[in-house]
């Protein structure tokens, strides 16, 4: 048997990996996933699932969610993408990752069986698949499973959940998945399966009429949740926390609602995780309101999400973000401006196939700016980034790694100051 490490090598080097290289290792069909799936004898069908797509926030709703039903009781696993500092994150039951010895066994066995097949998988396609069989062999109630990309072809879309979630729509991967919100919002409806209720966390006009009209196809209960959630407000606790109040239906149902999560974002996605419980409760799987607190208050420890508005360090605050596109920018930047801070430096990477000049056109310019790349193949130079920077008045000095621009903008930073770092999955990557 392989050791861990060469496992992780193979799965790293030898398979198509959309996070390193882009869009080379993007598939457009289920061929692979479907044989794989039959490979292993369809392990997705021996528990109960919840389905995550959308642009932002498919990561926070998903861990949520998953902190929530384990708090029930439920036996959880929560599959997610990508990781941020193990492999093993992507996969968990109740907030346990995967073992090593599991991806080993799990890959020595695909490539034993792969012998007659002759599959050639993609990284992801081979680790949803590697998520489904651990699920079943742990005997999990349920399965919280976040969609990679899109989701009409995502690897994760051979389930059958008890409820499908879309949280929302914006410009990403448009190369991929069409350049208009329609043509991105009928990508992510196609997780909406028949008979099976779907939520949409936000309402846009020029996306909804695509959902109504998938749903109505396949006879799919649709509900839009912030026509019936609305975050009234929410603060930073002296506990560091954020405590919310939630109206439905113009009525204050949650009070002093406290969360982990620190980003005000969050606003958006709680209320979308509120309606996926009440149709999980219509389908009789008992989520009380002191499961509900006790799940939103624990996420961070029950399920081990990391980079969502993360604090650290003190003196100076450093923060960290994973927002990436325009509109999760644009979220991250109201919250640099709701934060305390009498000088502010961004430590900033971004990938080279994203529309920078609509995520720059957002950024402070009363910043000092700290441009860096991480070390993956798709990241955007940092000299590049700093060029097309400079037109939206963005200016700073261009660094190798992200390593060395934290370090310099530490030494610059005065202890009131904010250190920002983000742009990109990858550069938060590696400073946690």
């Amino acid at each position: 048997m392989r050791t861990y490490q060469q496992v992780l090598d193979f799965l790293y080097s030898q398979l198509p990996m959309f996070q390193r290289t882009g869009a080379a290792a993007y598939k457009d069909n289920l061929d692979n996933t479907i044989r794989l799936d039959e490979m292993f004898d369809h392990p997705h069908r021996s528990f109960k699932t919840i389905h995550v797509a959308g642009t932002n926030g498919k990561g926070s709703v998903s861990h949520m969610l998953a902190s929530i039903l384990q708090e029930a009781g439920y036996k959880t696993g929560l599959y997610t993408s990508p990781h941020l500092k193990d492999f093993r994150e992507r996969i968990r039951v109740n907030g346990e990752m995967i073992t090593e010895e599991a991806v080993v066994r799990f890959t020595d066995l695909f490539q034993a069986k792969n012998e007659l097949e002759k599959i050639e998988p993609s990284f992801f396609e081979l680790t949803v698949s590697m998520a489904f069989d651990y699920f079943r062999s742990m005997n999990v109630d349920v399965a919280v499973i976040e969609v990679g990309l899109g989701g009409r072809l995502d690897s994760t879309n051979i389930i059958t959940p008890e409820v499908s979630v879309i949280t929302n729509i914006s410009f990403d991967h448009m190369a991929l998945l069409g350049d208009t919100l329609p043509k991105i919002a009928a990508e992510k409806a196609g997780i909406i399966k028949k008979d099976v209720p779907v939520v949409v966390g936000e309402t846009a006009p020029e996306t909804r009429i695509v959902f109504e009209q998938f749903a109505e196809k396949v006879q799919a209960r649709l509900a839009f949740a912030d026509q019936e959630y609305l975050t009234d407000y929410s603060m930073l606790t002296v506990d560091g926390k954020q405590s919310l109040n939630i109206r439905k239906n113009d009525q204050l149902i949650y009070s002093d609602l406290k969360l982990d999560l620190l980003g005000i974002y969050q606003r958006h996605n709680v209320p979308t995780v509120l309606k996926v419980i009440d149709l999980l409760n219509e389908k009789g799987w008992n989520l009380s309101e002191s499961i509900i607190r006790k799940g939103l208050l624990n996420v961070i420890q029950n399920t081990g999400l990391l980079g969502r508005w993360q604090i650290i360090g003190h003196n100076p605050l450093v923060v960290c973000d994973t927002g990436h596109n325009q509109a999760g920018i644009k979220l991250v930047v109201e919250q640099i401006n709701q934060t305390a801070w009498k000088a502010l430096h961004i430590v900033i990477g971004m990938v080279s196939d994203k529309d920078q000049d609509k995520v720059l056109a957002l950024l402070p310019t009363n910043a000092k700016y700290y441009f860096t790349k991480a070390s993956i193949p798709r990241a955007a130079e940092p000299e590049v980034l700093a060029a097309k920077a400079e037109r939206f008045g963005l200016s700073g000095d261009c660094y190798p790694t992200v390593r060395q621009a934290l370090s310099v903008a530490l030494a610059n930073a005065g202890e009131n100051d904010l250190v920002f770092v983000g742009g990109s999955t990858f550069v938060v990557a590696e400073i946690l």
